[in-house]
């Protein structure tokens, strides 16, 4: 498995916050990058999507357990693609990716959340996974 330099997930970070029109302290993705390349943290991993050697895309997964089942979820925290490469399979890819690893690693299932918006991926999501029809709520 092949490490990214910290520079190349930051600018695909960076574009995943612009998109979800949010903005992360450097503190906070610093922790972040700290978290998913630690060999210490089991629950908290990434991949990135290449294509000629330069990193199109990224997701994230945060492992955790649940009171419904013996195994952990696997969610499926950020999935970014580089707008150039949209369309190209690169997300469908990472996917997949997390799917496999999720096996591997005994996980009950992989889930994750969208915006209501994000019409184009939920094109894709509905192919690889089923919708639940469950509402988020949040009390920051």
């Amino acid at each position: 498995m092949m490490k990214i330099p910290q520079q190349e997930w930051l600018v695909l970070w960076k574009g995943y916050q612009k998109f979800y029109q949010t903005e992360i302290s450097e503190e906070v993705s610093s922790n972040t990058w700290s978290k998913l390349t630690s060999p210490e943290q089991d629950n908290m991993y990434g991949f990135a999507a290449l294509i000629d050697q330069k990193v199109v895309g990224l997701v994230h997964v945060v492992e955790h357990e649940s009171s419904w089942t013996m195994r952990p979820y696997a969610y499926l925290q950020d999935l970014f693609t580089h707008p150039d490469y949209r369309g190209q399979g690169v997300a469908r890819k990472l996917i997949e990716h997390v799917y496999q690893v999720a096996q591997q690693r005994n996980c009950d299932r992989v889930y994750w959340l969208t915006q209501e918006s994000n019409r184009q991926a939920q094109v894709l999501y509905d192919k690889v996974a089923k919708k639940t029809g469950f509402i988020q709520y949040r009390m920051a």
